[in-house]
Formats: structure tokens, sequence, C-alpha cells
């Protein structure tokens, strides 16, 4: 085996071992952890696959903004210690049945598509162009959607954090009680 196939080995099954923490796990803290392990997991492998620009992308908003901002508010709300209610069986066997199904699916459509190598020269990539449509306003550029979405997780954050403060409507009529 060459170095390129266990490196790709190895961030597959830290990919593997991480994803199936994250949607398992019962403390939210824990989650949030193993998701980040997840993503720059996902970012070592667009570096094995020479896509440095988008790894960057992936280190620098997925791993480091989203991930932060989900540590963040889970700190903020004091919510560190919360523990998800257990799965009842029902649930977990119909979600594994999906899991499988959906594995099942991948898997077959993969083996049924004959993969082709191009010969193609392969083209360089012009930062210049990048960076014009990063900051375009015109047809081509990113800015608008950018503020978009950064507004959209703006008020998404701020709704969070005010339904966590609340807290449940129950405690509020014991206390009245």
């Amino acid at each position: 085996m060459e170095v390129r196939e266990i490196m790709f080995a190895a961030f597959a099954l830290v990919i593997i071992v991480f994803s199936v923490l994250t949607v398992t796990s019962r403390r939210i803290l824990r989650a949030a952890v193993s998701l980040l392990f997840v993503l720059i997991a996902t970012a070592g492998l667009y570096f094995l696959l020479n896509y440095q620009f988008l790894a960057a992308v992936q280190l620098t908003l997925y791993a480091g903004g989203i991930v932060v901002l989900i540590i963040f508010s889970i700190l903020l709300t004091s919510q560190i210690s919360q523990k998800f209610e257990p799965i009842e069986w029902k649930k977990a066997l119909f979600s594994a049945l999906a899991a499988i199904a959906g594995a099942i699916v991948v898997i077959t459509t993969i083996l049924q598509h004959t993969f082709a190598a191009d010969t193609a020269a392969a083209m360089e990539v012009n930062m210049h162009v990048i960076g014009k449509s990063l900051l375009g306003t015109g047809a081509d550029g990113y800015v608008l959607p950018f503020e978009v979405i950064s507004v959209l997780l703006v008020a998404a954050m701020i709704g969070a954090i005010v339904i966590a403060k609340k807290g449940s409507p129950f405690k509020e009529e014991e206390k009245n009680k």
C-alpha cells in the first residue's frame, strides 16, 4: 500500500467513526466535538486530492466557523451538561433500516457506474478569477449569497438563544403553583 492509500483509509476511518459518534452521542457538546473531527478529516481528504482551496474553505468555514458557533451556542445557553433522551428501540430500528437502505442504494449506484479516466490536461486554477467571483456583486458574484447566509445564521443564533433561555413552560407553571 502506498502512503496516499494509507492516508485515505485513515481519513475514511476517522470520518466513519466520528460520524457515528456525532449522531449517537447523548451529550450535545461531545456530538459537536465529534462533528469537528469529521469536518477536519474531510478537509484532509480534500488536501489528499490536491483541492487545497476547497480544503482551506472546509477548515475555515465549517470546522472553524460553524462548529465554533455551535459550541459557543452550547456554552452560552448553559446547556453543556444536557443529555439527550435515550432513543426508543423502534426509532433505532427504523433509523438503522433507513441507513442500510441508503448505503445499499449508494453502493449499487457506485458499482454500476463506469468510471473512465480523463485524458485531458488539467486546467490551471486562476486565483484572480476565483477572487473576482468571490468578491463580485454581478451575475457570477458570491457576495450577496454570503451576506444573506450570514444574516440568516445570526438570526438563527439569536432565535436559538432566546428559545434556550426561556426554558420549559412546565417549569414556569410549577413555579406559579
